[in-house]
């Protein structure tokens, strides 16, 4: 069982007010009415008393307390209506979230695309930190535990999380990502990339990654397997199907499969850099995105069942989802023009526009 509190009551208020008077503590008063000494503190600033005559903050002056005039306040605070929740499961709110969510949004991300669909209508507004605390506060039970498998963890908790680090082995005479030009660390020209490749049950099958640094949009690469040869086939056939403008650079890993980049970056036209073993946040895009991508491509499952349709579908979730950092619009949203392809940007937002409906 929990704590049970009680309320003051007037005989308490009435020795608290007489002690006070004398002089005494609020640990001493505590003692006397075996109550904790935060209790009595608290009860003495909310009805402004101060040991001295110095004034409070913003220069009105500390009273006494008083018994009667403290019960007064107690009573009208506990009559005063409390403020309605603006998320409950019968309003229409609750619903949208939850039909946003099923979409593979995060709270923040559906919070951020109300605020940014509706800015005239204060109504449809809510905080992230909202959608989460009325999630963690459905009991126990089904309707938690499907709440909780919308979340991209599906963790019954808000808790941080860890990074993995990169232990493959390394190889030699690499292009260094300090090397890299200037331009790609400040994101505002696209056609710069990361790049990756995420493994399956027992190291057997495999995905190729990529992620446009300033777009955040996301390439998904059938991979035969996870040789040398495998990650030229499939990242070449990804690459040759943008245009140009769109193959400046790709940043990877030290792994192994791109032992054959030079080739990699003959055929497409591409400068390939690599980052300092063991540093993950040199392509944080990328690990970023790895990370949602788990959502779909959970760990110790066999990569080889999806197809070529399956991760395309895959990739599309991922490029219809707002982002922060584009200021809630989808990578679709703002990839596409940049690729002289407004009319698939226009798809992706008609699609958004129909999940609202």
């Amino acid at each position: 069982m929990g704590v049970h509190y009680e309320q003051l009551a007037a005989e308490e208020r009435g020795v608290i007010m007489a002690m006070t008077s004398n002089g005494s503590s609020g640990r001493a008063i505590g003692r006397l009415l075996h109550r904790s000494p935060s209790t009595i503190t608290r009860e003495l600033a909310r009805n402004g008393h101060r040991a001295d005559a110095r004034p409070a903050r913003m220069g009105r002056p500390r009273l006494p307390y008083d018994a009667l005039r403290a019960g007064s306040r107690a009573r009208r605070l506990r009559r005063k209506p409390r403020v309605c929740r603006k998320l409950h499961p019968q309003g229409a709110l609750w619903q949208r979230v939850r039909m946003l969510m099923t979409q593979g949004w995060s709270p923040e991300q559906v919070a951020r695309r109300l605020r940014r669909d509706h800015p005239d209508q204060p109504e449809w507004w809510v905080s992230h930190e909202t959608i989460y605390t009325a999630l963690y506060a459905i009991p126990r039970g089904a309707l938690r535990r499907e709440w909780v498998a919308l979340l991209r963890q599906h963790k019954g908790e808000r808790r941080p999380t860890g990074q993995a680090s990169n232990r493959r082995g390394q190889m030699q005479d690499l292009p260094s990502i300090h090397d890299r030009p200037a331009e790609v660390n400040e994101r505002l020209l696209p056609g710069h990339w990361e790049g990756d490749v995420i493994k399956g049950a027992r190291n057997r099958s495999s995905v190729g990654t990529l992620v446009e640094r300033t777009t955040r949009f996301v390439l998904l690469v059938k991979l035969d397997g996870a040789t040398a040869h495998d990650a030229l086939t499939g990242f070449r056939r990804a690459f040759l199907s943008l245009p140009e403008a769109m193959r400046k650079t790709l940043t990877y890993d030290q792994g192994k499969e791109m032992a054959r980049y030079r080739a990699l970056a003959q055929d497409t036209g591409l400068s390939i850099y690599f980052a300092d073993p063991r540093s993950p946040w040199q392509r944080g895009t990328n690990e970023n995105t790895n990370g949602l991508l788990r959502q779909y491509l959970p760990k110790g499952t066999d990569l080889s069942t999806y197809s070529d349709e399956d991760l395309q579908s895959i990739a599309w979730r991922l490029n219809n989802r707002p982002r922060k950092t584009l200021d809630f619009q989808t990578p679709a949203e703002v990839f596409f023009p940049l690729c002289g392809r407004p009319d698939l940007a226009l798809a992706a937002t008609r699609e958004i526009d129909a999940l609202g409906t």
